[in-house]
């Protein structure tokens, strides 16, 4: 027996919410990776590591919560909490080693498409990982053709956001970007929605153990949304957070030496004993 299974049960609230949570994330986790460009490479690590993690929550938070509109009408769903919160250490990590590969290779070619594949199959890995917790009287069934195109969904918008965080520009670029990244992540969602179908088993009792959407609620959205509102709070009082693009740009070539540093072979320091530019009348005089 096919399950009645409707996406939508709270209309266009589910996916507005989450649509705009998958934005926060990107917008943090973009600026964070921009801002980790622009400063010594001791404090690199834990800007990545700060994007990653908002990039992360921020997905792990909009699929739950898109989740939360999602029914069968003929089963009450349930889930296991440590699928549920593996789902959210597993999209962190990979989120995490695509941005650690553009942070410190830069916005190569090799470095873009191995960092945004991670990335991306990160997203897709979290998405599915996530619906493996979900315990309901009856089996999952996917569409391969579909599920396919939500994964390449995935690595495309995840290689589109890390190339955006790897321009040194303005707040209001990352902010188009980050909203460009929360509709390709929100579609990818949707995508793999549109490719389930659940076959219903023939008992009417309810699966044991697990938790219920609601009993989920509280402790998945506390953690999270703590965290992004601390990482929100220094990118607010991060002052090369709110630049321009021309600001950031002049900030990021201040990161480098005005001079090259001088070698031990060197015959002098080109920093110093630089004569002025002298004036043509100002030669030494020659005998008349």
């Amino acid at each position: 027996m096919q399950g009645t299974v409707d996406g939508f049960s709270y209309g266009l609230v589910t996916p507005v919410t989450a649509y705009l949570m998958a934005c926060l994330g990107g917008a943090l986790g973009l600026r964070c990776t921009t801002r980790s460009l622009l400063v010594a490479h001791s404090w690199r690590p834990g800007w990545l590591a700060l994007g990653s993690a908002a990039i992360g929550s921020g997905i792990w938070t909009m699929h739950f919560i898109a989740m939360m509109g999602f029914s069968v009408e003929e089963a009450p769903i349930h889930y296991d909490k440590a699928l549920t919160f593996a789902s959210l250490a597993v999209a962190i990590v990979m989120v995490g080693i695509g941005i650690f590969i553009v942070g410190y290779r830069g916005a190569t070619g090799a470095a873009l498409f191995t960092g945004g594949t991670i990335t991306g199959l990160g997203v897709a890995t979290m998405h599915y990982l996530g619906m493996a917790g979900m315990r309901l009287r009856g089996t999952l069934e996917y569409n391969t053709l579909t599920v396919s195109a939500s994964v390449v969904i995935a690595v495309v918008a995840a290689t589109a956001a890390l190339w955006a965080a790897a321009q040194v520009r303005g707040f209001l670029w990352s902010l188009g970007a980050s909203l460009v990244m929360g509709l390709a992540v929100t579609g990818m969602h949707y995508t793999g929605m549109a490719a389930l179908s659940v076959h219903l088993h023939g008992s009417s009792a309810a699966p044991s153990g697990g938790d219920s959407a609601a009993e989920l609620l509280a402790p998945m959205m506390i953690g999270p949304l703590a965290f992004l509102l601390l990482a929100g709070v220094i990118v607010m009082f991060d002052p090369l957070m709110v630049m321009g693009k021309a600001e950031l740009q002049s900030a990021a070539q201040g990161q480098r030496a005005p001079y090259p540093v001088p070698r031990s072979g060197d015959r002098h320091d080109p920093r110093a004993g630089r004569r002025p530019p002298q004036h043509p009348d100002s030669r030494t005089p020659q005998s008349w």
